[in-house]
Formats: structure tokens, sequence, C-alpha cells
């Protein structure tokens, strides 16, 4: 798996199932709109992964903006039920680290999860985060906050 830029997916796409997204539109209407105001962060937004094999959209990726002051850029990610427990989500989430980690501006690559064992912690533990903060949160309740620093 590589990351492209999300216009050079769209054009290549023959297949986009119905409910491929399980967090809806909202953060890909922010993500674009952010892009339409000419800021700075092209490259640090959206990614759509594509099942090579099926040539189908089958999740939604990316980055909250650009790094950070402090080096730090935070990923987010899903996959459609159905192409879940396939390593998938885990080769998405290594992925996003390394074109991360291949700006020398990226000391750190950050992550939020529901604040309980889930899919999404063992994706980030097996991709080698840790859990490193405990965030209350007034709209999701308690949140994990996960780090992944450069090595070296």
């Amino acid at each position: 798996m590589h990351l492209q830029e999300t216009d050079d997916y769209l054009n290549v796409l023959t297949t986009v199932p119905d409910n491929w997204t399980e967090f809806g539109s909202q953060a890909l209407n922010y993500a674009m709109e952010k892009l339409k105001s000419g800021d700075s962060e092209f490259g640090w937004w959206t990614y759509l992964p594509i099942h090579k094999g099926e040539n189908k959209l089958i999740g939604s990726s990316g980055y909250k903006g650009n790094p950070n002051e402090n080096g730090e850029v935070e990923i987010g990610y899903e996959i459609k039920s159905e192409y879940r427990n396939k390593g998938l989500a885990t080769e998405l989430v290594k992925v996003l680290v390394q074109n991360a980690f291949n700006f020398e501006t990226v000391n750190t690559v950050q992550a939020h999860t529901l604040g309980e064992v889930n899919r999404s912690t063992k994706i980030l533990s097996k991709s080698g985060f840790q859990m490193t903060n405990e965030i209350e949160n007034k709209e999701n309740g308690t949140l994990w906050k996960w780090e992944l620093k450069r090595e070296g």
C-alpha cells in the first residue's frame, strides 16, 4: 500500500460502495474547505484506501492538518466493516506513519481512540504506538491519546 493524493485515486476508481464510510462526510467536507482556503496543508488531509484486487474504495484515512510547531501530526483512519480483520487497517496505519516520517519536520505521529480496548487500540499497539494520555471529551467521553515517536 502507498499513499497518493485524493484526486489521483478518484481518477482510477471504478467502484464506490454505498456506506463506504461510517464517519460520514463531515471530515471530508472539513478537509475540502481547508484545502480550498489556500492553507499550506496540501498533502496533510485525506487519503482514500483502495483495495487493489477489487479496485474498490474501502475506507478513508489521512492527517488532521499539517505538523504543529512541535513536529506532531495526528492520523485518522477507517476500513469498511467487511474488510476488517485482514490486516488492512494495520497496513494503512503503517503507511500513514511512514509517509509522515518522510518529512523531517515530523517528530511524532499521534492518534486518538475511545478510552477502552478496541480494534483501533490493538492496531495502534501493533504498529508501535504507546498510549500516553487519557482525555475527557464532552462529545465522546474518555479518549486515549496514542503516540509514536521518530526513531533515532
